[in-house]
């Protein structure tokens, strides 16, 4: 795992300060993980030799909890380094023994009773070695799992692009404001629920009937503009070389966990929705609902070793995500902007890893993670152009960052019914660079040619091409005209549509 910041050394009085007990199990998880599973495979010496960076940035990312973490594996580190200095010396008396007592058998004649006497003290003195000896290996294992577990629970290191903090910072713009001065404009604005409830394409509640709140039926134009959302991101996405893929949406506990996503989040609040399992299959890894295609687009090469020549390998998504998002809801339970399932387009790619100096196995046609995180942008960027939204590039905050990234940049689009929340905006897409954090955790490998084919983790990175619900609410919004009552469809969306043009009130 390379990193480029700064590394805060641990010292003796530093390591005086931690308070964390070394008792009980530092980890709760929430799943179990089996043995066929993925093992990880951290950077447990990364975290030792540099405390201080992975305590500030837990910090900034808004894991206190976790903040000490990194102080506590240095003491169990120094716990597990006296094991071993304990264990060598028994083995070394163990050897010695076994030669006494080979000695001893080679032995005969006058000192027979001695020797068997002999024999048998030095019999029980062996038992008593392997005895000890076990119950330091047991303690050792014990150590080096707690220290696992709690390097699995700190967060990718933040990259130096990234705001300390909560704000973040405005990078850019795509298509211009569609009322720039509100005090001077006329224009009737209207919320996508008024909309599609006015047109007959949307039914919350129905919905709710059958499902609850959260819940939706896109109907009539609505749902054939979902199919075009689909189709118009994929055909996108694939001129650039990104193969399209239907992955699953349930996926194992520990494999969304691999991925960052943990079923609650650090408020403890639910995040993902897990899926009970009968009796038969108590015995089986517990499954959860995906809540993007990020997670069984990682899980596709878990345990696999990918070849250099092979990266980068892009991929493309179509499923349906589900989010609990219990008490995230607030203003937004009215419509289709916080639901709890939607179709979403999504990207995920793996890179070669960053180069290290004196380093050198790019291949030929090899890029790198920042080429593809800029790819990604110009996609979305294509998208939102195109669709005719007007939207605001960012460069997220530590505290906004999820376990997995260490990078993030979102684009939120123009809402008009958010206006007195959010001054109009709403996030539709995100794109982050995760480096190894999910590699390591899905013992993914990239095996690199021109380093004597060298083992190391490639880098990940996911995006959102097209979140269905978001986008069809905005171009709803913003394309709906008071006078004629109709929503203008944007014009790349019309061949999947059958060249309609417009979405109009049925006649009775």
């Amino acid at each position: 795992m390379k990193r480029t910041q700064t590394s805060f050394l641990a010292c003796a009085s530093c390591r005086s300060r931690v308070l964390r007990s070394l008792t009980g199990s530092p980890l709760r998880r929430a799943y179990s993980r089996p043995p066929s599973a993925p093992k990880p495979q951290l950077d447990v010496k990364h975290v030792r030799q540099n405390p201080g960076l992975y305590e500030q940035n837990c910090i900034d990312r808004n894991y206190r909890a976790q903040s000490k973490n990194s102080w506590t594996i240095i003491e169990l580190y120094e716990k597990w380094k006296d094991c071993q200095v304990s264990a060598r010396d028994l083995r070394e008396r163990g050897n010695a023994l076994r030669r006494k007592l080979a000695n001893a058998a080679s032995l005969s004649g006058d000192a027979e009773g001695a020797i068997t006497m002999d024999k048998t003290a030095l019999q029980a003195e062996g038992r008593e070695i392997k005895k000890e000896l076990s119950g330091i290996e047991d303690q050792e294992k014990e150590l080096e799992e707690q220290m696992a577990n709690l390097a699995l629970e700190l967060p990718n290191l933040s990259s130096r692009f990234t705001p300390i903090g909560t704000e973040a910072e405005v990078i850019g713009y795509i298509n211009d404001h569609p009322e720039p001065e509100p005090s001077s404009s006329d224009r009737v604005w209207r919320s996508h629920v008024h909309i599609g409830s006015e047109l007959g394409l949307l039914d919350f509640a129905g919905a709710a009937t059958t499902s609850g709140w959260g819940w939706y039926y896109l109907m009539n134009e609505a749902a054939l503009m979902e199919q075009a959302l689909i189709q118009y991101a994929l055909s996108v996405a694939r001129k650039r070389g990104w193969m399209a893929v239907s992955p699953p949406s349930i996926v194992y506990s520990h494999i969304a966990a691999a991925c960052g996503f943990q079923p609650r989040d650090q408020n403890d609040e639910q995040q993902i929705y897990a899926l009970q399992q009968a009796e038969k299959d108590k015995g089986k890894p517990s499954l959860v609902l995906a809540g993007t295609a990020e997670i069984p687009l990682a899980g596709l090469k878990a345990g696999q070793i990918l070849s250099d020549a092979d990266l980068p390998l892009k991929l493309i998504g179509v499923n349906r995500c589900y989010r609990a998002e219990a008490g995230a809801r607030g203003v937004d339970t009215k419509g289709l902007y916080r639901v709890h399932e939607f179709t979403k387009v999504e990207m995920f790619a793996w890179t070669l890893p960053d180069l290290s100096e004196g380093e050198n196995f790019a291949t030929e046609n090899s890029v790198h993670s920042e080429a593809i995180f800029d790819e990604m942008l110009d996609i979305q960027r294509e998208i939102l152009e195109s669709l005719g939204l007007h939207c605001r590039i960012l460069e997220m905050p530590s505290t906004d960052l999820g376990a997995s990234a260490t990078r993030k940049r979102d684009i939120e689009a123009y809402f008009p019914s958010r206006r007195d929340r959010d001054n109009g905006w709403g996030e539709v897409t995100s794109t982050s660079v995760c480096t190894d954090y999910q590699s390591r955790r899905l013992q993914t490998r990239v095996r690199l040619e021109k380093l004597g084919r060298k083992l190391d983790f490639p880098h990940t990175l996911n995006g959102t091409a097209l979140a269905v619900p978001r986008v069809l609410a905005a171009i709803l919004e913003n394309n709906w005209d008071e006078a004629s009552m109709k929503v203008t469809i944007p014009s790349v969306l019309r061949p999947w549509m059958g060249g309609m043009e417009a979405i109009e009130r049925k006649r009775a």
